[in-house]
């Protein structure tokens, strides 16, 4: 009896188990795969099987648009939008951390000296 009760619990972990782990990353594969380079500029889009999507255009001036999205760890989706050019690489996300905010006594004072711009006779 108790070898039946065994592998039934045996059974039970085997099915409950997720279907992806953080192991089939290194078993991913492509499955699908797009490029296409123009003088112009290009786009390319990549899918795995693991859940990773990668898409990027650019143009003839330099400037890229794009995206790359997967799922965490822990199990949440990952979206990252991005663009590049003469500004440089500009990302945007939800998982990116942010500034804290300026404190207020600091914004009353940037706004004070704003208002009340110094002239060349005080600053000599």
């Amino acid at each position: 009896m108790f070898k039946i009760l065994m592998i039934c619990a045996l059974i039970g972990l085997a099915v409950a188990m997720p279907a992806v782990s953080p192991g089939d990353d290194a078993h991913a594969e492509v499955l699908s795969r797009t490029d296409d380079v123009r003088a112009d500029g290009f786009n390319s889009e990549l899918k795995t099987s693991n859940g990773i999507e990668q898409t990027a255009s650019g143009d003839e001036h330099g400037t890229i648009h794009g995206s790359f999205s997967w799922t965490s760890p822990e199990g949440l989706p990952v979206n990252l939008n991005y663009v590049a050019d003469e500004n440089g690489y500009q990302p945007q996300s939800d998982v990116l951390p942010t500034s804290p905010p300026i404190p207020e006594a600091i914004a009353r004072a940037l706004e004070w000296i704003a208002a009340h711009p110094s002239t060349n006779e005080e600053q000599h």
